[in-house]
């Protein structure tokens, strides 16, 4: 039985001008820009989280990404 599977991608800017991805599974749709843009701000804000590439100094993108799982029974 085939699994639709969606993941949303935040997608920010480090203080090395690199990018850094916080993915979240099964994000409820149609997604929100607006609110998802006030929650990666509040994210930057708060210092939550720190990357390998540094800390995250603003939002660059969203994204949802999609795929497609076949499971198979091994004999």
């Amino acid at each position: 039985m085939k699994k639709l599977a969606k993941t949303l991608e935040l997608q920010f800017i480090t203080e090395t001008g690199e990018t850094s991805t916080i993915s979240l599974e099964s994000p409820k749709e149609p997604v929100d820009t607006a609110a998802v843009k006030v929650a990666m701000d509040q994210i930057v804000a708060s210092n939550a989280f720190y990357s390998a590439k540094g800390q995250l100094v603003s939002p660059k993108g969203v994204r949802v990404i999609e795929r497609n799982v076949t499971p198979y029974e091994l004999a």
